[in-house]
Protein backbone atom coordinates (compact mmCIF):
# COMPACT_ATOMS: atom_id res chain seq x y z
CA UNK A 1 0.00 0.00 0.00
CA UNK A 2 1.20 3.53 -0.62
CA UNK A 3 1.66 5.80 2.41
CA UNK A 4 -1.21 7.24 2.63
CA UNK A 5 -2.69 3.84 3.18
CA UNK A 6 -6.55 5.06 2.82
CA UNK A 7 -8.01 6.10 -0.35
CA UNK A 8 -9.89 9.37 1.26
CA UNK A 9 -6.42 10.22 2.11
CA UNK A 10 -4.90 10.21 -1.27
CA UNK A 11 -7.65 11.78 -2.94
CA UNK A 12 -7.46 14.71 -0.37
CA UNK A 13 -3.62 15.14 -1.58
CA UNK A 14 -4.33 14.60 -4.98
CA UNK A 15 -7.54 17.59 -4.86
CA UNK A 16 -4.76 19.72 -2.77
CA UNK A 17 -1.66 19.62 -4.94
CA UNK A 18 -4.15 20.04 -8.66
CA UNK A 19 -6.28 22.69 -7.29
CA UNK A 20 -4.49 24.20 -4.50
CA UNK A 21 -7.44 24.04 -2.75
CA UNK A 22 -7.95 25.45 1.33
CA UNK A 23 -8.51 22.14 3.28
CA UNK A 24 -11.18 23.49 4.50
CA UNK A 25 -12.92 23.77 0.97
CA UNK A 26 -11.43 20.21 -0.26
CA UNK A 27 -13.41 18.90 2.89
CA UNK A 28 -16.66 21.46 2.16
CA UNK A 29 -16.70 19.89 -1.28
CA UNK A 30 -20.09 18.04 -2.59
CA UNK A 31 -20.39 15.98 -5.67
CA UNK A 32 -22.87 18.38 -6.95
CA UNK A 33 -19.92 21.11 -7.53
CA UNK A 34 -17.99 18.93 -9.33
CA UNK A 35 -18.69 19.41 -13.29
CA UNK A 36 -17.01 16.37 -15.30
CA UNK A 37 -18.63 17.82 -18.41
CA UNK A 38 -16.78 21.27 -18.10
CA UNK A 39 -13.72 19.22 -15.88
CA UNK A 40 -14.24 21.98 -13.20
CA UNK A 41 -14.52 21.93 -9.46
CA UNK A 42 -16.60 24.97 -7.68
CA UNK A 43 -15.39 25.15 -4.45
CA UNK A 44 -17.80 27.83 -3.08
CA UNK A 45 -21.17 26.18 -1.49
CA UNK A 46 -24.21 27.83 -2.55
CA UNK A 47 -24.92 30.35 0.02
CA UNK A 48 -22.08 30.39 1.92
CA UNK A 49 -20.94 34.02 2.75
CA UNK A 50 -17.58 34.98 1.30
CA UNK A 51 -14.45 35.49 3.59
CA UNK A 52 -10.91 36.50 3.24
CA UNK A 53 -10.31 32.71 2.71
CA UNK A 54 -11.57 32.96 -0.90
CA UNK A 55 -12.60 30.34 -2.93
CA UNK A 56 -12.66 29.75 -6.68
CA UNK A 57 -13.67 27.82 -9.77
CA UNK A 58 -10.74 25.84 -10.94
CA UNK A 59 -10.24 23.43 -13.87
CA UNK A 60 -9.72 19.52 -13.23
CA UNK A 61 -6.78 18.21 -14.94
CA UNK A 62 -6.32 14.75 -15.93
CA UNK A 63 -4.56 13.54 -12.52
CA UNK A 64 -7.51 15.19 -10.65
CA UNK A 65 -10.30 13.65 -13.03
CA UNK A 66 -9.29 10.12 -13.16
CA UNK A 67 -9.39 10.20 -8.97
CA UNK A 68 -12.42 12.06 -9.19
CA UNK A 69 -14.01 9.71 -11.29
CA UNK A 70 -12.93 6.36 -9.25
CA UNK A 71 -13.95 8.26 -5.96
CA UNK A 72 -17.02 9.45 -7.78
CA UNK A 73 -17.92 5.97 -8.42
CA UNK A 74 -17.30 4.22 -5.11
CA UNK A 75 -18.97 7.29 -3.51
CA UNK A 76 -21.33 6.05 -0.65
CA UNK A 77 -22.39 10.04 0.67
CA UNK A 78 -22.72 13.34 -1.38
CA UNK A 79 -18.90 14.39 0.21
CA UNK A 80 -16.42 13.77 -2.46
CA UNK A 81 -14.02 12.80 0.45
CA UNK A 82 -15.71 10.60 2.77
CA UNK A 83 -14.47 7.52 5.37
CA UNK A 84 -17.16 5.03 6.36
CA UNK A 85 -20.25 6.65 4.91
CA UNK A 86 -19.39 10.10 7.05
CA UNK A 87 -17.88 13.07 5.60
CA UNK A 88 -14.19 13.43 6.49
CA UNK A 89 -14.05 16.06 9.23
CA UNK A 90 -10.55 16.21 9.29
CA UNK A 91 -6.92 15.00 8.02
CA UNK A 92 -4.22 16.31 9.57
CA UNK A 93 -3.71 13.08 11.79
CA UNK A 94 -4.04 10.99 8.49
CA UNK A 95 -1.34 13.41 6.87
CA UNK A 96 0.84 13.44 9.76
CA UNK A 97 0.87 10.00 9.56
CA UNK A 98 1.68 9.47 6.16
CA UNK A 99 4.47 12.38 6.70
CA UNK A 100 6.20 10.40 9.22
CA UNK A 101 6.13 6.91 7.18
CA UNK A 102 7.50 8.66 4.16
CA UNK A 103 9.58 10.67 6.82
CA UNK A 104 8.80 14.23 6.35
CA UNK A 105 7.33 16.81 7.52
CA UNK A 106 3.55 16.83 5.80
CA UNK A 107 0.10 19.38 6.33
CA UNK A 108 -2.34 19.97 4.03
CA UNK A 109 -1.28 23.80 3.47
CA UNK A 110 2.31 22.22 2.36
CA UNK A 111 0.43 21.14 -0.83
CA UNK A 112 -1.64 24.18 -1.43
CA UNK A 113 2.11 25.80 -0.86
CA UNK A 114 3.73 23.26 -3.25
CA UNK A 115 1.30 24.14 -5.84
CA UNK A 116 1.54 27.54 -5.58
CA UNK A 117 5.27 27.18 -5.71
CA UNK A 118 5.10 24.63 -9.12
CA UNK A 119 2.48 26.76 -10.66
CA UNK A 120 5.23 29.73 -10.46
CA UNK A 121 8.44 27.26 -11.72
CA UNK A 122 6.16 26.48 -14.95
CA UNK A 123 6.46 30.95 -15.65
CA UNK A 124 2.49 30.84 -14.88
CA UNK A 125 1.76 34.25 -14.42
CA UNK A 126 0.87 35.86 -10.95
CA UNK A 127 -2.20 36.93 -11.90
CA UNK A 128 -3.63 33.53 -12.86
CA UNK A 129 -1.92 31.99 -9.93
CA UNK A 130 -3.15 34.29 -7.56
CA UNK A 131 -6.94 33.81 -9.37
CA UNK A 132 -6.52 29.95 -9.39
CA UNK A 133 -5.44 30.03 -5.41
CA UNK A 134 -8.25 32.85 -4.99
CA UNK A 135 -5.82 35.64 -3.44
CA UNK A 136 -7.59 38.83 -2.22
CA UNK A 137 -5.05 40.03 -4.53
CA UNK A 138 -2.23 39.69 -6.82
CA UNK A 139 0.70 41.34 -4.61
CA UNK A 140 -0.34 38.35 -1.66
CA UNK A 141 0.74 35.96 -4.40
CA UNK A 142 3.68 37.44 -5.82
CA UNK A 143 4.70 37.82 -2.01
CA UNK A 144 4.35 33.70 -1.41
CA UNK A 145 5.54 32.78 -4.81
CA UNK A 146 7.17 35.04 -7.40
CA UNK A 147 10.27 34.08 -5.90
CA UNK A 148 10.04 30.60 -7.50
CA UNK A 149 9.32 31.85 -11.12
CA UNK A 150 12.57 31.27 -13.33
CA UNK A 151 11.72 34.76 -15.14
CA UNK A 152 11.16 36.53 -11.86
CA UNK A 153 13.82 39.11 -11.73
CA UNK A 154 15.27 37.90 -14.88
CA UNK A 155 15.07 41.54 -16.59
CA UNK A 156 16.38 43.20 -13.92
CA UNK A 157 19.66 41.01 -14.19
CA UNK A 158 19.76 41.18 -17.78
CA UNK A 159 19.94 44.81 -17.23
CA UNK A 160 23.38 44.69 -15.21
CA UNK A 161 25.52 43.36 -18.38
CA UNK A 162 28.14 45.20 -20.15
Amino acid sequence: MDLTEAPHTRLFIILAVTTAARMSAILDLTWDRVNFVDRTIDYLPPGRHKTNKGRTVVPINDRAFAALQTAYNARQTNHVIEYGLKPVKNVKKSLKNAGERAGVHCSAHIFRHTAGVWMAQANVPMEKISQYMAHSTVTVTERHYARYSPSYMRDASDALTW
